[in-house]
């Protein structure tokens, strides 16, 4: 993790306005942004779209001043005369859940306010909410906790999901397995990234390696992460299901009270019954063949679609995670330019 953080910070740049798209920091309700909007001579009086993007980096590292998320928001402003807001939520360790999930719902709800769409122009109908890994995760959390709460009027049009982190509870399914030594996200540092988002104790995380972390309040749960029930034929056939045991008496996850964490669908979006999945947004959700997260992201595709919600899958077989930031020298990747342009396209045509 100490590599990855030596890189985030080597990374850093001053995002600063440019002749066609204009960079302000912001604060939206005590939550640090970056607002990336077009050039005063590019605007053209019409309503605009707008996304709120959540970097990824485990909840632990990651900043929206890294360079490769930099030129992702000034791609898009270019590309969809978009107002894009970036959000700086606070990281783990020094914050734990849900302090990262509360500081991304409060800059969402503030921005969806009247007055501040009215301040950037925006259009009401056309506002999505965006992120790759755990800001993917965080994005769809926001999405869910949005489309219930009776007094939010203005509701998000579209969620864009990028190799998304989605469960806590099965750190054993077929992509866990398969790719558990990949580079630049193997099983140990993303289990690691879980850990750290809940708490620091040790006991804790090596419970969460050894995939014997649940009690009887998540195991409840367990039916909504089954793979087997959820995964393509492929991935069924190759690997056999067998449930994640379930800690009885007392334990590292009983001794912390992190059990409650690990049932919390604002942690886990894919806990939530098909009954709160039915009225979510249109979404579009991008995995990769080799990546830790594949699964999580296949189930979600698989459960919103049986209830009903319009899904985009698009499927890399050749992706890794994190394979969209890999468009700078000297990891400047075919793969990553394709996975932006499908990515935009797909906002240019929904949102």
């Amino acid at each position: 993790m100490r590599v990855m953080m030596f890189i985030t910070i080597a990374e850093r740049v001053v995002p600063v306005s440019d002749d066609r798209v204009q960079v302000a920091e912001e604060n939206f309700d005590g939550v640090e942004v970056i607002v990336y909007q077009p050039n005063q001579l590019e605007q053209t009086g019409e309503l605009r779209r707008a996304i709120i993007y959540l970097h990824g980096g485990g909840w632990c590292l990651g900043s929206s001043r890294m360079g490769p998320y930099d030129l992702l928001a000034r791609h898009m402003v270019k590309e969809l005369n978009a107002v894009i807001v970036a959000v700086e939520y606070r990281l783990a360790p020094a914050y734990h859940f849900p302090v990262q999930f509360e500081d991304v719902h409060r800059v969402v709800k503030y921005f969806l306010r009247n007055d501040v769409l009215k301040r950037y122009n925006i259009n009401p109908e056309r506002i999505a909410v965006s992120g790759d890994s755990a800001g993917g995760n965080l994005a769809a959390a926001v999405a869910q906790q949005l489309r219930k709460d009776p007094e939010q009027h203005i509701q998000l049009k579209a969620q864009a999901l990028i190799y998304p982190v989605l469960q806590a509870l099965d750190l054993k399914t077929p992509s866990y397995q398969q790719n558990q030594h990949m580079p630049i996200l193997p099983r140990t540092l993303m289990v690691r990234f879980w850990s750290e988002y809940f708490t620091s104790d040790k006991s804790f995380l090596r419970a969460m390696m050894a995939n014997t972390h649940n009690n009887h309040e998540s195991a409840a749960l367990l039916k909504f992460v089954n793979w087997s029930s959820y995964l393509p034929d492929s991935y069924r056939q190759t690997y056999n299901y067998s449930a994640p045991p379930v800690l009885t008496g007392k334990g590292p996850v009983r001794s912390i009270g992190a059990h409650h964490l690990l049932a919390d669908p604002r942690a886990s979006p894919l806990l939530v019954p098909d009954t709160a999945l039915r009225f979510l947004p249109k979404a579009y959700v991008l995995t990769c063949e080799y990546d830790v997260l594949r699964d999580d992201g296949l189930m979600y595709v698989t459960r919103l679609r049986n209830a009903g919600v319009d899904v985009t899958h698009e499927h890399y077989p050749s992706g890794f995670h994190g394979a969209l930031m890999f468009t700078v020298w000297p990891t400047d990747f075919e793969i990553g330019h394709r996975m932006t342009n499908n990515y935009i396209t797909w906002l240019k045509q929904n949102l």
